[in-house]
């Protein structure tokens, strides 16, 4: 993966002044096909009346209301416009997060919250673009956006998938579905990313730059240097 260096994020208020330029609204036609993105192929793989968190649900909902449309039931959370914490404590069959993960400062941490809140089988359904390699993310316009300090690739999201015993289906370009196992080590793990001390040198690696993005995650590339 690649990561902001901490330094360099920008303070909540200015976070929060971004957000709120959003315009995302459920009566939006074209928001609501880009969601369905995620929604149609999730919704084939949940059973019906399912329990359900949108995380990260944003200053307009919508990804909950069409799947409550569907018949499932929704809880939401927001940092910043839903901040219900007892949202954060209950148990669901399926949590969403869409255009969400790119934004968090601890995303093992976070990541492994949300798996953990899941029931066995339950879904972890993840919007979000992926690197693709080095010259590209140069002049990728997704990691202009101030508030986008983690950038995930598909060797990533595997290597998160293995940590928790299972496997990642990847929908087009940009959606990630994970399943939760039945097995206990599915249901226990304790998932490091951003180069924290203690993770697989396969799986993290750091490059020495003289600009704030910092590269996890490929291994393949033979510049990179361990910062374990």
């Amino acid at each position: 993966m690649v990561f902001v260096a901490a330094h360099d994020h920008i303070s909540r208020l200015d976070e929060r002044a971004q957000y709120d330029l959003h315009t995302n609204s459920p009566a939006d036609v074209g928001y609501r096909a880009f969601l369905n993105r995620l929604a149609e192929p999730l919704k084939q793989r949940l059973s019906p009346f399912s329990r359900g968190l949108d995380f990260g649900s944003g200053p307009g909902p919508t990804l909950s209301l069409m799947l409550e449309e569907s018949g499932h039931s929704m809880r939401l959370y927001d940092s910043h416009y839903a901040a219900d914490k007892s949202a954060l404590c209950g148990s669901y069959d399926f949590i969403t997060a869409t255009e969400v993960v790119e934004h968090l400062a601890a995303p093992g941490a976070e990541l492994q919250r949300l798996w953990d809140l899941l029931v066995p089988g339950g879904w972890l359904a993840v919007m979000t673009k992926l690197v693709i390699d080095r010259a590209r993310f140069s002049h990728w316009h997704y990691r202009r956006d101030p508030t986008h300090i983690s950038f995930f690739c598909r060797y990533t999201w595997d290597y998160i998938a293995r940590e928790w015993s299972t496997t990642a289906t990847y929908i087009g370009s940009d959606v990630i579905l994970i399943q939760k196992g039945n097995s206990c080590h599915s249901c226990c793990s304790n998932l490091v990313l951003g180069g924290r001390r203690g993770a697989p040198k396969s799986a993290l690696c750091r490059l020495r730059t003289g600009g704030s993005h910092v590269f996890a995650g490929f291994s393949c590339l033979a510049s990179l240097t361990m910062q374990l």
